[in-house]
């Protein structure tokens, strides 16, 4: 009986053993036909994807800003006999939010009637102060400030059929308190858009 146990579990070890020769050489021939077979986790229980990892441990590096360009200014676009050249439509008052959608306003009526819009911007905002002398005396004491503010809306190439009904469309909904005006743009004009710095070109005409 003993014999027989003996011979059973040498009989069951080989074939153990053939089998697992037969399993490792059928991998093997798997892996060389599909390579990427090679790289998977045997131990899905035991996730070991975070490991090594740093790169999320350090701060994030700021992107680098980059330098603005001085503003250029645009050459100027002439007048022909049907169109006009650069235009500037300027809108200004002191309530900002009038000043604001009205200038909103003619951008818009602009692309509806498919006129170019070049340019449209604020200029810096301007403070005027009321002064009021006293009934006896020759002093002044400041009796209000008036802030007025400004935008312009450029428009190109627009059509001398087409500018008298665009001038009247702007004047019909005009709000109270804002004025609105309509000129030829020069150089002037594109100067005024930035703040005047007399310290700066103090020193700059010291050094040239």
């Amino acid at each position: 009986m003993n014999n027989l146990v003996t011979k059973l579990q040498f009989a069951f070890g080989q074939n153990s053993r053939v089998l697992d020769q037969a399993g490792s050489i059928f991998w093997t021939a798997i892996v060389k036909q599909h390579p990427f077979l090679a790289n998977l986790r045997q131990y899905r229980s035991m996730p070991t994807h975070g490991i090594g990892r740093y790169k999320y441990l350090l701060p994030k590096e700021q992107p680098k800003k980059k330098k603005k360009e001085r503003l250029q200014m645009k050459p100027i676009k002439a007048a022909t006999e049907t169109q006009y050249g650069d235009l500037n439509v300027k809108v200004f008052g002191h309530d900002m939010t009038l000043v604001e959608h009205y200038s909103q306003y003619i951008h818009n009526l602009c692309n509806r009637l498919k006129v170019k819009v070049a340019e449209s911007y604020a200029l810096p905002t301007k403070t005027t102060e009321i002064m009021i002398m006293q009934e006896k005396g020759t002093k002044m004491y400041l009796d209000a400030v008036l802030k007025t503010h400004e935008r312009v809306v450029q428009i190109t190439g627009l059509n001398a059929t087409v500018c008298p009904v665009f001038i009247e469309v702007l004047l019909q909904n005009q709000p109270e308190g804002v004025d609105i005006s309509i000129k030829e743009h020069t150089e002037a004009d594109f100067t005024s858009r930035f703040k005047a710095r007399p310290e700066l070109e103090e020193l700059l005409a010291k050094t040239s």
